[in-house]
């Protein structure tokens, strides 16, 4: 059973703040998008890595370039689950259905070569797959729906995590759940899996494997970036 990576990277990354898509910005002077596809491939062994970009997309090849065993496929859709269901389709002749794809955010170039050896030891002999994770220390709190922002109801925490990338399906599994998910666009692809009935498994992940998703969040990930880096 082989590896594949898949990277969905055909969003505008509104939140961020840039007048260009924030994949393309840039982390410690080379663009997210290919700090985290170097991250994916330093980490594990994949036959190869997908990155769905947007039709049309003509930053890639200006700013990432052509990779070793990297293969764009601008067959991106309108949310991340169409994009990812439209990548496992163009990965139909490469991929077979007990292989394993490791789906990776475009935005977290801080995942730790660690994380994604425990991934795949944890999952190796997995039916279904799972995803790195974080069980959540914080008080949780619910706003009121009405303004003045108030707390409506404190939550509790005990089994929560938050979600991280990658998250490892197998090919057959992963593209029957999307098929069947991408109308109602699940959260992410555990929560697709999750749909079919199928139990989902938890591997411990990383505080470093942030998601860039403000502009705030850059400056944080270069400083982490350089200690992943010195690790790696």
């Amino acid at each position: 059973m082989r590896r594949f990576g898949l990277i969905p990277a055909a969003g505008s990354g509104a939140r961020f703040g840039s007048p260009h898509p924030k994949q393309y910005s840039l982390l410690a002077g080379v663009p997210i998008l290919r700090r985290s596809i170097e991250a994916l491939a330093a980490g594990v062994e994949l036959e190869a890595i997908f990155v769905v970009l947007a039709p049309g997309d003509s930053l890639y090849a200006r700013h990432v370039g052509a990779l070793p065993g990297v293969l764009p496929l601008f067959c991106g859709g309108g949310t991340r689950a169409q994009s990812v269901a439209n990548g496992l389709a163009a990965m139909s002749e490469r991929a077979q259905t007990d292989d394993w794809v490791l789906v990776h955010d475009a935005a977290r170039p801080c995942v730790d070569a660690a994380s994604l050896r425990r991934l795949v030891q944890t999952l190796q002999d997995d039916d279904v797959g799972g995803l790195l994770a974080l069980p959540v220390d914080d008080s949780l709190k619910r706003a009121a729906p009405d303004p003045p922002l108030r707390v409506a109801c404190s939550e509790r925490r005990e089994g929560l995590w938050r979600a991280q990338t990658p998250q490892m399906f197998r090919y057959g599994v992963l593209r029957r759940a999307l098929e069947s998910a991408v109308a109602a666009a699940p959260g992410d692809e555990a929560a697709a899996v999750e749909a079919l009935g199928l139990t989902v498994r938890l591997v411990l992940g990383s505080p470093r494997n942030i998601k860039i998703t403000h502009a705030d969040d850059l400056a944080l990930a270069e400083h982490l970036w350089a200690q992943v880096a010195e690790l790696t």
